[in-house]
This record gives C-alpha cells, structure tokens and sequence, in this order.
C-alpha cells in the first residue's frame, strides 16, 4: 500500500527549522523484500539508477554525489550530499537542482532533502517511508509526478527484483 501526502516540511526533520511556506511529500509502502535488499537498492549506484537516474552515490555520511539525466535527454544534475546513513534502516541528503531540473512548471531551484526510513516488517519485508521535504508550497504537485524520488514507490517496482 502506498499514500502520499503532503506535510508541513518543518514537522519531519529532527532539530532543524523549514519556513511555513515549504512542504514535504511523503510516500509509505510495504515491501516484500528485506530491509537489505532495500538498502542496496538505495545506495548501490546501478540500483539506484536502475529505478531513479545514472548517480555515483556512496552512502558515508558527507560524501557527496550527482545524479545526472540519462543519456539522450538535455543535461541536468542533482547535487546531493549525504546527511545521515545507518545501514539498512536511514538514509537522508540533500537534494540540489538547478531551474528545470526541479520540473518545468517550478522554474526555480530546489534545495530540498530526501529521506528513506526502513522498518523490518513481521513477516520479514520493508515497510519503507519516503519523505521530499522543503520545497516551495507552489512546486507540490510537480514535484510529486516529475521530480521526487518518492515517485518511485507508487508504481510496480521490478528494480526491486534486481537488488
């Protein structure tokens, strides 16, 4: 089961304070799979592209990667830096694009942060919990169909399989 909604972006980062006019999509599902195979999902580059876009990720905290388009698309990257890694149950860093990378009905930057929570579930799946936060009441709903990585988690999940 999946459900996005919309929360004030200030209600979902511990100690850290988001202006009112910023919201969060957050998206919960239940997965089959073990947390594990969520994780690698989540942190190993061909994974992660296999279902979100071409990255060089490293779960460390500090370290810094990109995702970029995939090839044949006009050129736009995600600047992001890991905030918190905790194998296989948090993941959480920042998300940075630049103008249309945000969806071209936002026309600004976003400056956002993304987190997966993991929880072990009774009969050994994931429930998974994704939140996009900070970005501009105004971007919500492009944000929700083009450019968050919650997306991911309301349709058929086949790149799961290859974790």
């Amino acid at each position: 089961m999946t459900k996005l909604v919309s929360e004030p972006a200030g209600a979902l980062v511990a100690g850290e304070k988001a202006p009112m006019d910023r919201e969060a999509i957050v998206t919960e599902c239940e997965l089959a799979a073990a947390p594990e195979t969520v994780w690698r999902a989540l942190t190993e580059p061909d994974l992660l592209a296999a279902w979100l876009l071409p990255n060089d990720i490293r779960p460390e905290r500090g370290a810094s990667f990109t995702l970029k388009s995939p090839a044949g698309l006009p050129e736009e990257r995600i600047d992001c830096q890991v905030l918190d890694a905790e194998r296989p149950r948090l993941l959480r860093y920042t998300w940075r694009s630049a103008g249309r990378a945000g969806g071209p009905d936002t026309g600004s930057d976003l400056d956002t942060t993304v987190t997966f929570e993991l929880f072990p579930t009774s009969s050994g799946g994931t429930r998974l919990r994704v939140s996009h936060a900070g970005f501009p009441s105004s971007a919500r709903e492009t944000v929700a169909l083009r450019a968050s990585p919650a997306r991911a988690f309301g349709a058929p999940r086949p790149w799961l399989r290859a974790a």
